[in-house]
């Protein structure tokens, strides 16, 4: 399978990412534009995290569930060792980048584990995909208290010199968790549909996140961002994206060969553990960070999330040649 087919197989809407932030660039939210998109995206979010909880089966977390020692490790990698790269990474690095992009590449760090593309590039790789599942959705499900009470921690830390406001925790628990345990609590009445209806529930997953972007960008090229960050900034925040996937991932593989676990379950350890989450990453930061810094705060995340889609493209493409080579 070629590269670029196993990229976009996994996840098309990158084009759209791109074209909606020189949108926001060119054709930014304005006057009575603003609070209009606003309102639009928060409830956009609410739904967005209601199909999520719709969408998670409890076979599928029953079926993942046995392999405990599996989902630890997922955690801790996304939750202690992301982190603590990211406090150590943005410390070195305060001298060289604005802070509020050194609050962005942070923030990064403490956000949860994807779920569509970790779980489909453990499939093209042969990994354990329900043991993927439940990692991943457990990652999600964590984050959404995680992340708010960890960015409260740390964000005071390498220099980013930014705070949590005392309501975003709240903001994030009525906007998120809510509708995501009501959307769970409705697949007796909507699982069907969900089943039946799962690319069209797509397609509104990744229009619901080009609307936040949109209007979190606009805001962002109101107050000025493109005028702050210029293309050494771009270049920084690539370096040290490559940098923090490189880290994990060469923890992810030492510790699954230091403690012995099956190939299906390192391949799961390394797509899970790895990356990070721009479905729950963005609607995050609109929750936690004034308007005007949102754009700026996930432009390293956008940045991240494109690196860590071709870098496992490449490494599901290796394990699947492998698995091939083997059984011919």
């Amino acid at each position: 399978m070629p590269l670029f087919r196993l990229i976009a197989g996994v996840d098309r809407f990158l084009v759209f990412l791109t074209v909606t932030v020189i949108l926001a660039s060119l054709l930014p939210a304005r006057g009575i534009g603003v609070p209009i998109f606003a309102w639009i995206a928060d409830a956009a979010i609410a739904l967005l995290f209601f199909l999520h909880g719709a969408k998670l089966s409890r076979e599928s977390i029953i079926d993942g569930i046995g392999k405990w020692r599996l989902h630890l490790l997922v955690l801790g990698f996304s939750f202690l060792l992301f982190p603590l790269l990211g406090v150590g990474i943005t410390s070195a690095a305060g001298k060289f980048i604005s802070p509020e992009i050194l609050t962005g590449i942070l923030f990064l760090t403490l956000l949860p584990s994807t779920v569509q593309s970790s779980i489909a590039f453990t499939s093209i790789a042969g990994g354990n995909v329900p043991a993927a599942v439940c990692s991943a959705s457990l990652s999600n499900i964590l984050g959404i208290v995680l992340t708010p009470v960890l960015a409260g921690l740390l964000m005071h830390i390498g220099g980013s010199g930014a705070g949590i406001p005392g309501g975003a925790v709240q903001g994030i628990l009525l906007q998120l968790l809510l509708p995501f345990i009501l959307g769970h609590l409705s697949r007796p009445l909507t699982a069907s549909f969900v089943h039946r209806s799962r690319r069209a529930l797509m397609s509104v997953d990744r229009a619901s996140i080009l609307l936040v972007v949109y209007t979190a960008f606009s805001a962002a090229v109101v107050n000025g961002i493109w005028q702050r960050t210029d293309a050494i900034d771009l270049v920084w925040i690539l370096l040290l994206s490559g940098l923090l996937l490189a880290l994990v991932m060469g923890a992810n593989r030492f510790a699954a060969r230091w403690l012995g676990l099956p190939r299906e379950d390192e391949i799961v350890l390394l797509f899970c553990g790895s990356k990070k989450s721009i479905v729950s990453g963005v609607p995050m930061a609109g929750a936690l960070f004034p308007a005007a810094q949102v754009g700026g705060i996930i432009l390293p995340l956008m940045i991240f999330h494109q690196l860590q889609l071709f870098v496992c493209a490449v490494i599901a493409a290796r394990y699947r040649r492998t698995r091939e080579s083997a059984e011919n």
